[in-house]
């Protein structure tokens, strides 16, 4: 019983240190109640660090905080989407009320009004105040809570730049009130809807009817994707929208693809360098945070570089891998290649021989600044 105590300590405790979720009740004096909220911060997250991350509400917590959490964090470690912080709203006894909307509005009333309230005039500013987050919101809904979100996209400046639509439980006015709605937006607007084959039957039925209207709309700031999941059904394609709604939402900022690298690196009229720059502007720009330089696209523009035979990109690349790497192998490997590429053997060879003392990469390690140093040296 000890070796099995033991065992379980072993296990869930890096869960418990990596995870950081915290469990508490929220006070809301728009509800007059206390609520259940779950905060998912990211990996290592330090509140001193000036690091902003996006912020995802998800509604129906009981049950779809888990898959929200659970994909953030593994698309996260692999940079293909930021870290985020994610909040769920436990609502397991409150449901009914807190979607419901009048039958000659289609909009929220009574309790409704005052839940659509309190998760912008009280959980958010809660959130901001607390955590450090940008002002980049997703919120995830799925049956009547992925309908109440859309309400959301009626006020003046829309809460939320991205909307995650699970097999919604639309009003009966909803597609047409969009209609109205949706050229309008002026601002970047991401909106993801999603049903399945063996979806219900009358959902369906309405969320066909809504992307065929919003597939015809013409509006460069509403950013629109669906899918109609195979060997699915109301349940199971959560677990199939959530990545394919994270991975469509944060599609710009993504590492450099080799569809990306063949396609829009090698034929940009500007130099590689002035091509990464301008991706991470508009990373930036468009998300309202700043991304780090990763690995993958230090090593695509200098590929780039290389054939271009484009020396001054090569240059200023080498600099900002000392700057945003210095511990690591990287520095050096790509100062070294730039100092070869430049005629400066002596240089190249003394940048690879100190990387030897730094922390390996990813993708670089002792090996590899040992092979350049060895053919080098002959």
């Amino acid at each position: 019983m000890k070796n099995i105590t033991l065992f379980l300590i072993l296990v869930t405790l890096p869960f418990s240190v990596v995870a950081q979720v915290i469990y508490e009740p929220f006070e809301s004096e728009k509800l007059g109640v206390s609520r259940e909220i779950k905060i998912q911060l990211p990996r290592n997250y330090d509140a001193e660090e000036e690091a902003l991350y996006p912020l995802v509400i998800v509604l129906d917590g009981d049950y779809l905080f888990e898959p929200v959490v659970g994909n953030t964090d593994y698309q996260s470690y692999w940079e293909d989407i930021p870290n985020c912080i994610v909040v769920g709203i436990n609502q397991s006894t409150t449901r009914e009320d807190d979607f419901y909307y009048g039958d000659d509005t289609n909009f929220p009333v009574d309790e409704s009004a005052n839940f659509f309230e309190f998760i912008g005039m009280e959980l958010i500013p809660y959130i901001e105040s607390n955590y450090m987050v940008s002002d980049f919101r997703i919120v995830i809904g799925h049956d009547i809570s992925a309908n109440f979100i859309n309400y959301y996209l009626f006020k003046d400046k829309p809460l939320f730049r991205a909307y995650v639509l699970l097999s919604p439980e639309l009003a009966p006015e909803m597609t047409r009130l969009l209609e109205q709605r949706v050229p309008l937006l002026d601002s970047d607007i991401f909106y993801y809807l999603a049903t399945a084959d063996d979806d219900v039957k009358r959902l369906k039925t309405d969320i066909l009817a809504l992307d065929k209207m919003l597939q015809a709309v013409e509006n460069p700031k509403f950013h629109y994707k669906f899918n109609n999941f195979d060997d699915a059904n109301h349940y199971s394609l959560v677990g199939l929208g959530i990545p394919k709604a994270l991975n469509d939402i944060f599609s710009f900022y993504k590492p450099i693809s080799k569809k990306e690298y063949k396609e829009n690196i090698l034929t940009y009229e500007g130099s590689p360098y002035e091509y990464l720059m301008k991706k991470y502007e508009d990373i930036e720009l468009f998300y309202g945070f700043k991304k780090k330089v990763v690995e993958n696209d230090i090593r695509a523009i200098a590929a780039a570089a290389n054939k271009k035979n484009d020396i001054e990109s090569l240059k200023e690349l080498s600099k900002l891998a000392r700057k945003e790497y210095p511990d690591s192998m990287i520095s050096a490997y790509y100062s070294g290649m730039y100092y070869e590429m430049d005629g400066n053997l002596k240089k190249a060879l003394h940048s690879y021989q100190s990387g030897l003392m730094l922390n390996e990469s990813d993708n670089i390690n002792k090996d590899m600044l040992l092979d350049k140093i060895y053919e080098l040296q002959e």
